[in-house]
Formats: structure tokens, sequence, C-alpha cells
């Protein structure tokens, strides 16, 4: 008599031993932890609790929400002391939610996972969507209106003892933040306690001081809403998301960074209300507005534009872009983010997951015939070349470096193996600008500048008067400060900023001098015969109008620089 093997029917015998093995081994340990064991086969999930918890952070922790009676929600979990479990449990309690902790096994856990797909776009609540209440926070906008009032705010919710008092916090924190125009949230632990800062027209300000415990919870709510790993704190993180108010998104970038005394947070606040502004509102002096004017105006070409990380670059590259932009001509963005939605315009995000960074993005929008590219920033060696390029073939390229002025551009092309010959030839104007606080006209006093600054503004004058510019209503011995009893009002006596600029432009003679790579000094000297204002000279110019004062101008500008 024949004996037939059925090898498929065997497998599956098999992995039925080993699935009851494994539910075996669920129910031991749910008398070892105290937590009642559950077999999910047979249960229906109710998604609205498996939304409650991202997709990727459930499959990381293994855990799963599979049913939700009121805010009473049960979740299954392979390992409750598995690091990350507290902080869900915890995210989920200062949420009002009252969990409890099932044993389960990895297939009742996969039962779950499965059921993710069911749960709509519109509905899940992934990272990256700002699952807690937009209301609020516009709310929260309206009624907040000066720092004291977001100092007042933050103190109440502090206070509170209620179960989503963490969500408040998180809610008054943004809101504070984007009511008084900040540019980024500070969270930073010290040895007892942690520091909330806002910067605010580019200075940081103190506004709260928070327990240990209160920071601990609210860095694993501002993870979980930014997609980062809560397992992970010994290492550098960055995420995102995005706050919708009203007909605006509000994007956060999120970085955690560890330290002596625990994670410190940075959110930096990506509003459009801010940066939307027109080229005539950046504070460019005519003659340099004239210049830039006529760069933009040309078919092909680079502009680049240069400064520290906070200098308003991105600002100034969106102005040029609104500019430019007509039915007639197509415009491609490559950014690292998306900070303003330019209709009409074509914009891209990178993503370095997928592959895709400002060099495949730039390979990519060529491609699409575009006669204007903005690549959000020039950090390597082929997105320079490709960039180049572009501008040497008919395209218009809008660019900005991180070097610390206009002069600076050309050696900082060299450094990225761009040839020198050909630097000339496709770089059209070179541009510097840092943002300076402006007084406000109601707490400010006249007085005279002495001795270096007085030397200074006088060199500046008699600067700007060689390269033909008016100056004959500047008085060095007559220029604005703060009053020193306003210094301590909100704000310290400015209030807004405005761009202090240089910029250079290449020409034939500046064309055939880049040939042989000169070094910046002798770049910026040679640039002297375009009449063109410094950095320096313009921030002069602003402190002598009584625009800033000198102490504004001397924190984001080198004034000893070949004035």
């Amino acid at each position: 008599m024949a004996i037939h093997f059925n090898e498929t029917e065997q497998k599956k015998k098999m992995q039925q031993l080993r699935d009851a093995d494994e539910e075996n081994v669920s129910q031991m340990l749910s008398k070892k932890y105290g937590i009642p064991y559950i077999d999910l086969s047979g249960v229906s999930i109710d998604t609205d609790a498996l939304k409650l918890i991202e997709e990727t952070t459930a499959r990381e922790f293994e855990v799963a929400g599979f049913d939700l009676v009121g805010k009473k929600i049960s979740i299954g979990v392979r390992s409750p002391n598995k690091v990350g479990v507290e902080d869900i449990v915890n995210d989920l309690q200062s949420n009002g939610y009252t969990p409890s902790l099932f044993m389960v096994s990895k297939k009742s856990l996969e039962k779950a996972w499965e059921r993710y797909k069911d749960i709509t776009f519109a509905t899940q609540s992934t990272s990256g969507l700002l699952d807690i209440s937009n209301d609020e926070i516009e709310k929260f906008t309206r009624e907040t209106k000066t720092a004291n009032d977001v100092k007042q705010m933050l103190k109440e919710v502090m206070v509170m003892k209620k179960s989503h008092r963490v969500t408040r916090i998180v809610e008054s924190v943004l809101a504070g933040a984007i009511a008084l125009g900040a540019s980024d949230i500070h969270i930073e632990p010290q040895e007892d306690y942690v520091v909330l800062r806002y910067r605010i027209d580019g200075v940081l300000v103190e506004f709260l001081q928070i327990d240990k415990d209160t920071q601990k919870l609210t860095l694993s709510r501002i993870k979980l809403l930014s997609g980062l790993k809560l397992n992970i704190t010994g290492a550098a993180q960055d995420g995102r998301f995005s706050i919708h108010m009203g007909e605006s998104e509000v994007e956060i970038r999120t970085s955690v960074l560890p330290g002596n005394y625990g994670e410190s947070i940075v959110l930096r606040i990506l509003n459009p209300d801010t940066i939307s502004l027109s080229l005539e509102d950046l504070g460019m002096h005519p003659k340099i507005l004239e210049t830039v004017k006529r760069e933009l105006s040309r078919p092909n070409g680079m502009i680049l534009n240069t400064g520290p990380t906070g200098s308003g670059k991105t600002t100034a590259l969106y102005a040029f872009l609104k500019y430019l932009y007509k039915p007639g001509i197509k415009i491609i963005t490559i950014e690292d983010p998306i900070e303003y939605h330019l209709p009409g315009i074509t914009q891209t995000q990178i993503d370095k997951k997928k592959g895709y960074t400002f060099l495949e993005g730039l390979r990519s929008a060529l491609r699409q015939d575009p006669d204007v590219i903005m690549v959000g920033e020039i950090r390597d060696e082929e997105t320079a070349a490709t960039a180049i390029n572009a501008a040497l073939t008919g395209h218009l390229v809008l660019s900005t470096l991180h070097t610390n002025n206009a002069a600076g551009t050309f050696p900082r092309l060299v450094d990225l193996k761009i040839n020198p010959h050909t630097i000339g030839s496709a770089v059209r104007l070179s541009m510097a600008q840092r943002l300076v606080r402006k007084l406000r006209q109601d707490s400010i006093e006249s007085y005279s500048l002495d001795g270096e600054y007085l030397n200074l503004a006088e060199k500046a004058i008699s600067s700007l008067s060689k390269k033909g510019f008016d100056v004959s209503n500047l008085d060095p011995k007559k220029v604005w400060r703060v009053k020193e009893e306003m210094k301590n009002i909100e704000g310290g006596g400015y209030k807004g900023r405005l761009g202090v600029f240089e910029g250079i432009t290449v020409g034939a003679e500046l064309e055939e001098f880049l040939k042989d790579a000169p070094g910046e000094r002798e770049i910026r000297a040679f640039a002297e015969q375009q009449n063109i204002m410094t950095i320096q000279e313009d921030g002069f110019l602003k402190v002598l109008k009584g625009i800033t004062d000198i102490e504004e101008l001397k924190r984001v500008v080198d004034l000893d620089y070949n004035i």
C-alpha cells in the first residue's frame, strides 16, 4: 500500500503547533506580568482603537489597540516592559484615554495590524498630521496678543491636573509661539529644571521653566507627532508635522538632540504668513533692488544668496520667485522643506529616505523643461556641478550657499570642485544678507556716536559718497537707540525685522579675474569697482536713518570688515 506524504498539510499542522506554542507562552507571560491574556484571532478589531496608535509606532513596539469603549482603550502588547510602551500609554493618558494592557501573541498583533489598511487616509492618525486640536491653537492665538499673555497662559496650563494636560501644553506652546511670530521653540533641559524659550525677531527669549516630569511627557508627545523613535535617546533625530490653521498650513520641523541633562528639543516654525513678502518688502536699498531686478530679468545664469541659518535667504528666494512668475514661464523648486506654497509654481520637497535629494530633484527638474529652477541649498559637489551646468544651458537658477559674504561665494564653489573658468560664465549675481531688528519709533531717543563707532560710521558715509549714494542728510552725531526705560518692554524696544544686503555682479572683467581662482579678499577688493554698497555700509545706512541701532547691527554683522 502506497503511502502519500502531503507536504502542504504537514506544513499547515506544523504552523498550527507553533501558533499553539506561542499562545501558550503568551498565557504564561500574562501570569508573570500580571496582565490578562487574550487571543485576538476571534476578536473583531475596532479600527477607532487601532488608529489611536500610528502604524509604524505600533509595529516598532509590538502593540495594537483593538477595542475602544468611550475613552477606555484595550491594547494588546507582546512585552509590557519593552522600551517605548510606557511612553505610548502615557501619551494616551495625556489625551484623556484609560488604557488597559493585554498580553497577546505575535500572530494576534499581525491580525490587528492587518486592519491598518482599512483605515482611510482622511482618518488615519499618522506622524506628520497634527491630531491635537487645531481649533484650540487658533483660539489660543486669537486670545494671546502679548508676551505676558502667553506667559500667563503657559503658567495656567502647566498646573492643570486634567488627564489631557500634556496635549494642552503642546497646543499652548505652539499657539504662543505662532501668536508672537516666533521662528523657533527651544525646550532645553538643565540639571534641575527645563527652560522653554522662543526665538522672536532672531533673539531667544525665556518664557517658562518646566519640571522634568512634564518635559518627559511633552517630549514623548512631540516625538509621536513628529514620527520619531521613542526608544532612541542617545542620538539626534529629525522629524516634522503640520498644523492646519484656517486656509494656511504651518509646518513644524522637529530636532531632538541628546545632552548632559536629557534630550533638547527645537521646533522650527515655518509659517507662510511670515515669509510671504514681495521683493520690495525685503528692505533692499533702491540701487541693490534695481540690480536684483535686472539680473532676474535675464533668461539664464545663476543667482546665489548667502548667509548663515536664519538670515532670511529662503524668504528672499520666495520673493524672487513671486516677482518672476507669469503664465508664460515654467518654474520648478526643489526644497527642504516647502515653506510657502506659491500658486502656479511646481514645488517639490526632498525626501532622503526615498532617495529624492537636491541632486536627484535637480536632475529630474531639468527633464521637465523649466525656465527657472530654485534649488533650496547647494550642499555638495554633484549638486553644484549640475546647477552650474543648468545655468550655462539656458536656465535661470536660484539657490543658496552657506558663506559669510558675497565674495565668499566664488571660493566656496571652487571648494566644491567647480572649474574656475566656468564660474564667471554661470554666476550672474552673488548676494549676502542678514536680518536686523527694527526700532520701535515710540521707544527711541537720539544720541551721538563716538569712538570706534563714530570712526566706522564716518568711513561708511565717505565710501557711500564716493560710490555715488546720496549721504547729504546723514549725520553720525545724531543716531537713535532704545530708551533705557523701554528696554524691559515686550520686544526690548524692537518690532519686526528687515534685511541688510550686499551684492556682486559678474561682468566681463570679473569673469576673467575669477579664472585664476582668487581669494575672498581679492574678489571683494576687485568688486569695489562696481560701486555696490557692502553689507556693512547698508547696515550703517539703516542705523543713520533710525531704522535700527548700532548694537543691533553689531549683533549680526562684522562691522570692521574692510569698510
